[in-house]
């Protein structure tokens, strides 16, 4: 046995030996985050394909979003059964597809909610451009173009996930036969799946912010606190995981007595943070309740599909924003060159000699 795999497996009993009541509190955050987020995303994804005739490019956006947040709430069951009855009976193939969907909905979530990002990032940038390319056919094809790449950035997952026994019971654990095998998993992980996305996010935002304060502008849609909520909650409920990735590999990478200690917190910290993650493909249901709140009264079950309508001219007000500060540009830019004409044409007619 290598010396990784040595500070690893005796990580791993001491990680089991507390193990009691990290599962209980694993079991608890499940729960919760099935019992809200399969109703939730149902209703979300019944709202848009059945009450919404007219689908515009955010509202495409947060279906697949809940779409995503979906398959993988259809895994709670199989990871409530392993915690609560301590071993993993449903074999090697469920055991590397369950962490698959996992892992595909963090990227599919991550990239879907940066896309959402970038779209109103180039509605205030580039109205004219926005406006041309923005159309539903456009907008299918990057989003297939993002579950194809989620799909793709999936794969380490399952290869370094397997059963093995460990005191008399299965486990579906990761299985990393080198340091540079957990290094290359959770940096991959975390670099691909938050850090350049989640600043991707950050970027746009703030111009969006600048460029709008600039203006005086202040959006009265919903949707815009929403699209922020969605992202403020993303973050909070995976860095968390992130984080544990990045102490796992500086374990991994430091050999002796602090790399099995680091290794020990990750593997101790581990099923509580994904209980977290995994209880964020739960939240925007409720966040689209919070934000649609007052359509309640008016519109009953309809209220997700009045506020989703509002998602296209919130758009359109950036677009119009934009718009406004680039022609006061252009015509501030005409008045100024009209000004030094007209200087021009004073110095050259004062400086002419007269008879």
């Amino acid at each position: 046995m290598s010396t990784l795999s040595s500070v690893i497996s005796n990580a791993t009993e001491r990680a089991m030996q507390s193990a009691e009541p990290s599962s209980r509190i694993g079991i608890a955050i499940l729960s919760l985050a099935f019992i809200i987020g399969f109703p939730g995303n149902a209703f979300i994804i019944w709202t848009v394909l059945a009450r919404m005739k007219k689908r515009n490019v955010t509202c495409i956006l947060i279906l697949h979003l809940a779409m995503a947040d979906m398959i993988v709430i259809l895994t709670a069951p199989i990871f409530l059964h392993f915690l609560d009855n301590g071993t993993w009976i449903f074999g090697e193939i469920v055991c590397k597809l369950c962490h698959y969907t996992g892992c595909l909905s963090m990227y599919a979530s991550i990239f879907l909610i940066s896309f959402m990002s970038m779209d109103r990032f180039l509605a205030v940038a580039k109205p004219f451009t926005s406006q041309k390319i923005r159309t539903k056919k456009t907008v299918r094809g990057i989003i297939l173009a993002i579950w194809v790449l989620a799909s793709l950035l999936s794969i380490p997952m399952p290869i370094y996930r397997t059963v093995l026994p460990f005191s008399n019971i299965l486990i579906c654990r990761p299985y990393h036969k080198s340091s540079g095998h957990v290094a290359f998993q959770y940096l991959f992980e975390t670099m691909l799946g938050f850090f350049i996305p989640f600043n991707i996010i950050v970027i746009c935002y703030l111009y969006i912010c600048l460029r709008l304060r600039t203006a005086k502008f202040q959006s009265k849609h919903k949707t815009n606190r929403l699209v922020s909520l969605i992202v403020i909650t993303f973050c909070v409920f995976w860095l968390p995981y992130h984080v544990v990735n990045i102490l796992q590999v500086t374990g991994a990478l430091i050999l002796g007595n602090k790399g099995q200690k680091l290794i020990e917190a990750a593997q101790s910290a581990r099923p509580n943070v994904t209980a977290l993650a995994f209880l964020s493909s739960s939240v925007n249901p409720v966040l689209y309740a919070y934000a649609g709140g007052s359509f309640i009264r008016t519109a009953g079950m309809g209220f997700m599909a009045k506020l989703f309508e509002g998602t296209s001219s919130e758009v359109s007000s950036f677009r119009k924003v934009s718009q406004a500060l680039r022609q006061k540009s252009r015509n501030e830019s005409i008045e100024l060159g009209k000004r030094g004409e007209a200087l021009e044409e004073s110095k050259t007619f004062s400086t002419t000699p007269t008879d």
